[in-house]
C-alpha cells in the first residue's frame, strides 16, 4: 500500500511538471528571460566624493546674547596666569656668601629665652616655638611648622594664614596643609624682619588663620661670659615688654 501511494505521488508530480513546462513554452517565458538578461548590463553604484569642509569665519558671525547681558562687554576666556602671593615691595637678594651662622651656645640661649616668652603668654591661645635654620631664612625660604600643632589647631586644607609681628604689621602667607608649612609670603616676613640663623620665633594662634609672632634674636647675645647676668636681665625686660605689647 505504501509503495503504491508513493508511485501515485511521483506520477502526479511528473505530470504536473510536464504541464508547467508546456505552459512556459506556450508563453515563451524562457526566451523572454534570456532576452532581458542580455539587454541589461551590470551596473555598479557610483561612489560619491566627499567635499572638503569649509571653515566658518566666526568673526563675521553675530553671537546671540540674552537681553540681560547684551549691554555688557563680551566675556573673554583667555587663561590669566595666577600671580604668586607676595607683598607689594622689592626684596634685595641676600649675599649667601656672608651668611650669619649662630653658635650652638647662642642658639640654645635664644631657645631658652623664647621658652620664657612662651610661658609668659599664658594658655589662652595655643603656641609653639620654632628655632630658625638657614633653610628658613635664606635660599628656599620654606618654614615647616609643628606637625602635631597643625593637626590639632590648623585647617586640613590649603589656605592663607596671616602673621602679625609685635608692631601689628600683617603678612599674608600661604599655608600648605599636606606639607604642614608656610610657602608663599614667608620670604617677605623673614626678609622684612632680617631673620638669621639661630633666631627663635614664638607663634601664638590668636585666630584660626592668624598668628602673633614674637622674635627672639640670637644676635642680641653678648660674647663675654662676664656679662651673662646683665644680658639675661636685659633680655627678660625686652621679653616682658613684648608680651605686654602683644596683649594690648
Amino acid at each position: 500500500m505504501v509503495v503504491e501511494s508513493k508511485r501515485s505521488y511521483e506520477e502526479c508530480r511528473r505530470q504536473r511538471l510536464e504541464e508547467n513546462k508546456k505552459r512556459m513554452e506556450e508563453l515563451n517565458l524562457g526566451k523572454l528571460a534570456q532576452a532581458l538578461k542580455a539587454a541589461s548590463p551590470k551596473t555598479f553604484p557610483v561612489k560619491q566624493v566627499k567635499r572638503p569642509r569649509q571653515l566658518l569665519d566666526l568673526s563675521s558671525v553675530r553671537v546671540r546674547r540674552s537681553s540681560r547681558v547684551s549691554g555688557k562687554p563680551p566675556p573673554t576666556y583667555k587663561e590669566v596666569p595666577i600671580e604668586p602671593l607676595a607683598r607689594p615691595r622689592s626684596y634685595q637678594r641676600r649675599d649667601l656668601l656672608n651668611r650669619f651662622y649662630a653658635s650652638d651656645q647662642a642658639r640654645q640661649d635664644a631657645i631658652e629665652r623664647a621658652e620664657q616668652v612662651e610661658s609668659g603668654l599664658g594658655s589662652d591661645f595655643p603656641t609653639f616655638l620654632k628655632p630658625m635654620l638657614q633653610s628658613h631664612v635664606t635660599g628656599g625660604f620654606w618654614l615647616g611648622l609643628s606637625v602635631q600643632f597643625c593637626k590639632m589647631h590648623l585647617s586640613h586644607k590649603d589656605e592663607i594664614i596671616t602673621l602679625i609681628d609685635e608692631s601689628g604689621n600683617e603678612f599674608p602667607t600661604r599655608y600648605l596643609a599636606r606639607k604642614t608649612g608656610l610657602s608663599g609670603g614667608w620670604k617677605g616676613f623673614a626678609v622684612d624682619h632680617q631673620l638669621v640663623d639661630g633666631d627663635a620665633l614664638v607663634f601664638q594662634l590668636i585666630k584660626p588663620t592668624k598668628f602673633k609672632v614674637f622674635i627672639i634674636r640670637a644676635s642680641e647675645l653678648t660674647d663675654n661670659e662676664d656679662d651673662d647676668k646683665d644680658s639675661d636681665v636685659l633680655h627678660m625686660d625686652r621679653s616682658a615688654k613684648r608680651i605686654k605689647a602683644g596683649r594690648k
